[in-house]
């Protein structure tokens, strides 16, 4: 399991990310400053009002201790390419979704630790192990950007090539995906089983609450009804796997994967439960 996690893990999720990254290009990113409104609300979702939601949902549930900061660690994950496949799959805006997720993705390296650290005061106070803020920033910057970024450059020097590759590499990414969250609930299954009557539906009025505002806040600020689909789907969706490798490689917590891993891989699995309906009442719409 410590090799899994040494090794195994940061490779599968620079690969996930190298995988997003193929995807853009750089009107994807100019695409900001042309819409403006519609992507501030998103971030702002993302970066705000999703961390908010999660601490006032594990205060609401009774969750405490690591598990309690492994939420936080959901919620300060950015969205990964699986919101850009939903998104599509509700008739969304794709643009704005891939615009959402690749800029987040990269702020992730200031946001990430910041909320970390927040959290880990808050619910362990002194019990909480020692983390290097800066060396957490490192991490995220090794785990999200320089992926992302050999991405882009390896589109921008063989084009033809790398968009034939896109779609094997996004159903690889999902693959890997599917195999971090099921190694991460093997190792915690004492645990999950423990805690996932308080835990599972804590995770579901999450997901619930927040592809709810997502849709409903931009529609009161005057959106398309496609750019609040796509805000909707940005906001609820997070990276598990991200979320999983922060738990494990920065605040560990023992041999293998850890509490604070738990909330990941729990919602990796329940994300496709809620979102299921939500794809099938988007398309409706239209």
């Amino acid at each position: 399991m410590g090799l899994l996690v040494s090794v195994g893990l940061p490779l599968a999720l620079a690969f996930i990310m190298f995988s997003l990254g193929v995807g853009l290009t750089g009107a994807d990113f100019r695409r900001v400053g042309q819409r403006p409104l519609a992507f501030l609300i998103g971030a702002l979702n993302q970066v705000v009002l999703l961390p908010l939601v999660a601490f006032g949902v594990a205060r609401a549930f009774g969750i405490t201790g690591e598990i309690a900061v492994g939420l936080m660690i959901l919620a300060a994950c950015p969205g990964g390419v699986t919101s850009n496949i939903v998104s599509r799959l509700a008739r969304g805006d794709v643009a704005l979704s891939v615009s959402l997720t690749a800029v987040i993705s990269l702020t992730s390296m200031v946001t990430v630790p910041l909320i970390l650290g927040l959290s880990l005061n808050h619910f362990l106070g002194a019990d909480a192990p020692p983390v290097n803020i800066v060396g957490t920033a490192f991490t995220m910057f090794l785990l999200t950007a320089v992926p992302i970024a050999l991405a882009l450059l390896a589109r921008r020097a063989a084009p033809g090539p790398m968009m034939r590759a896109e779609p094997v590499l996004t159903r690889v990414a999902t693959a890997l995906f599917v195999l971090v969250i099921g190694g991460a609930l093997a190792a915690n299954w004492a645990l999950f089983v423990e805690n996932v009557p308080r835990l599972g539906p804590a995770l579901v009025v999450l997901l619930v609450l927040l592809t709810t505002v997502g849709f409903v806040v931009p529609r009161l600020l005057g959106r398309t009804r496609m750019e609040a689909k796509t805000i909707s789907v940005e906001t609820g969706i997070q990276n598990g796997t991200l979320g999983i490798a922060v738990a494990a490689l920065v605040v560990g917590g023992g041999e293998g994967f850890s509490a604070y891993a738990l909330p990941s891989a729990v919602y990796g699995v329940l994300m496709y439960l809620i979102l299921v309906p939500v794809v099938l009442l988007y398309r409706r719409m239209d």
